[in-house]
């Protein structure tokens, strides 16, 4: 009795020694890291489209070929201090004349699906002050007629974060209900010249996060904001976000009701707009807290989807806002309510959410435009995921299945797109060429992601696709080229594309390939010794 006793006790022991381990292995370095899970695309419902994304901003280059004009990037990016090192997206990837190298690649990859924008001020180069450029007409069918060839699907974005620069000379951009017949114009333009052939449209990408950088903290062009937010030259950073918002909602509503009545029925397409679905977690377990994190989901999400979904913003921003939200008229509530036929998620990251109606918080989360709560990226000192190469973003997991989750159950299951999803190192940390390729980290988040929303799919989430954020590495914004999501490295004297190891990860994970961590290695060791492959 006494030996199977101390066997008890040797067995209790370990299992408390293992529990105390995984604990502590849990937050080492201070981050609260969550399981590894495997996946495989076998875990995903049949039909459900992989694909990556990228926006024509970001690749396109050839900012001047062939009749296109200026667009709000292009000024921004040409006037000193507004993106890191002064860079900008002139030639880019060159996308603009390496399309079909492109395109052969996406095909090499296995994706059946592909996510692109279309540059705005390549179409109609002074928006409906003149003329329609054929040739960038021409660029796009080539585009959409090349990928149909090789059994991938285009989803169209029609409005990333660019637009003719001669709208903002003109009447102020989005700040101008104006912008609503120019976007309408736009949409027309591209229903008809591509429509036969798109089948997934999404009209604004981000309107969320755009007006934010655009007219809250100034980063954005027309770089607008006002203190505590930031230090611009113009701006109201409370009142015109919501008055740029108002145009988009509205914007995509009039697209949208353009292509139902003289579009859908003969095209058999759809129309969505893409939001970023960044989640937010109550820093406590105090009621004021959760009610934050609450009204952080219906200041960002809910802004966009709520009247496009039930005809009005959340309540949680009328309470707060006032008189400052903007109203729908009756006759605009009619075709701005139920008009999304399918959500893009965009999905990075998770932050804690802290009160600041009856708590004291720094400057700025102090005000109604922020829903009066703040966010943070750590709760005790431990930091909510590993940090990434851009600022805020944190390596979260589970935030996709709780932003699946959250979206599903606001909007009654509309079907959704998981449209960007993706990893950029720290600034400093893969600054050598073969740390760029040897992208460890990249797949353990997509992997890590892809289970969290594998999860939320078998919990009934109705995800029909998921877009890697990015095809390649690009011009990230203000971050220039200092920031890589891409699957493929560019390299910067020959633009030549180089798979990383994410992509080679990827491509066995759609093929179904159980050799892959084989050729992994075999991969990793040619990096080590530095030789040249490609």
């Amino acid at each position: 009795m006494k030996e199977k006793s101390t066997a008890h006790l040797l067995i209790i022991i370990f299992l408390f020694t293992v529990i105390i381990h995984a604990h502590l292995c849990s937050s080492i370095n201070g981050v609260e890291e969550e399981e590894e899970e495997e996946i495989k695309r076998s875990d995903f419902p049949h039909g459900f489209l992989f694909g990556t994304a990228t926006s024509s901003y970001q690749i396109e280059g050839g900012y001047l070929a062939d009749g296109k004009a200026l667009s709000n990037w292009d000024v921004f990016t040409h006037t000193d201090g507004n993106v890191l090192n002064g860079e900008n997206g002139d030639i880019c990837d060159d996308h603009y004349h390496r399309y079909l190298e492109d395109i052969q690649i996406l095909h090499s990859l296995g994706v059946n699906a592909y996510r692109f924008s279309i540059s705005w001020s390549r179409v109609l180069p002074r928006g409906r002050f003149g003329e329609v450029n054929l040739a960038g007409i021409k660029f796009y069918n080539e585009i959409i007629d090349n990928l149909l060839l090789k059994g991938i699907k285009p989803f169209v974005t029609l409005s990333h974060h660019e637009h003719p620069h001669e709208l903002q000379d003109q009447y102020g951009a989005w700040l101008s209900p104006q912008i609503q017949e120019d976007f309408a114009h736009f949409a027309e333009i591209c229903f008809k010249s591509f429509g036969d052939r798109v089948k997934h449209w999404m009209t604004i990408n981000e309107p969320d996060l755009f007006v934010s950088m655009a007219y809250i903290v100034g980063d954005y062009p027309p770089r607008h904001c006002s203190p505590p937010f930031g230090n611009c030259s113009v701006g109201n950073s409370d009142v015109e976000p919501l008055i740029a918002m108002h145009n988009m909602v509205l914007c995509h509503a009039k697209a949208a009701k353009l292509y139902r009545e003289h579009f859908q029925a003969q095209q058999g397409g759809s129309v969505g707009i893409v939001i970023s679905g960044t989640y937010y977690e109550s820093m406590t377990d105090k009621k004021i807290d959760k009610d934050a994190a609450s009204r952080a989901l219906a200041f960002t999400i809910g802004w966009v989807l709520d009247p496009l979904v039930f005809g009005d913003y959340p309540a949680e921003m009328r309470q707060y806002l006032g008189s400052e939200l903007p109203q729908f008229s009756l006759e605009e509530i009619e075709y701005v309510k139920g008009s999304i036929d399918f959500i893009g998620l965009n999905h990075y990251t998770t932050f804690y959410s802290e009160d600041c109606v009856y708590s004291n918080c720094t400057e700025g989360a102090d005000h109604a435009i922020l829903g009066y709560q703040q966010r943070k990226t750590d709760r005790d000192g431990i930091l909510i995921g590993e940090p990434t190469g851009v600022d805020g973003i944190s390596v979260v997991p589970r935030g996709m299945e709780r932003t699946v989750n959250y979206v599903k159950e606001r909007y009654n299951n509309i079907p959704m797109y998981i449209t960007e999803n993706g990893y950029s190192a720290p600034l400093g940390e893969d600054v050598l060429v073969q740390d760029i390729l040897n992208d460890t980290k990249r797949i353990e988040f997509h992997k890590a992601y892809l289970a969290s929303l594998a999860r939320a799919i078998r919990n009934g989430a109705d995800v029909r696709g998921y877009f890697a954020w990015t095809f390649l590495d690009d011009f990230e914004w203000v971050y220039g080229y200092d920031v890589r999501f891409g699957l493929y490295y560019v390299d910067p004297n020959t633009l030549d594309r180089i798979p990383k190891l994410s992509a080679k990860w990827y491509n066995s994970f759609l093929t179904k390939n159980d050799s892959f961590s084989r050729r992994e290695e075999a991969y990793r060791d040619l990096l080590q010794d530095k030789i040249t492959f490609w």
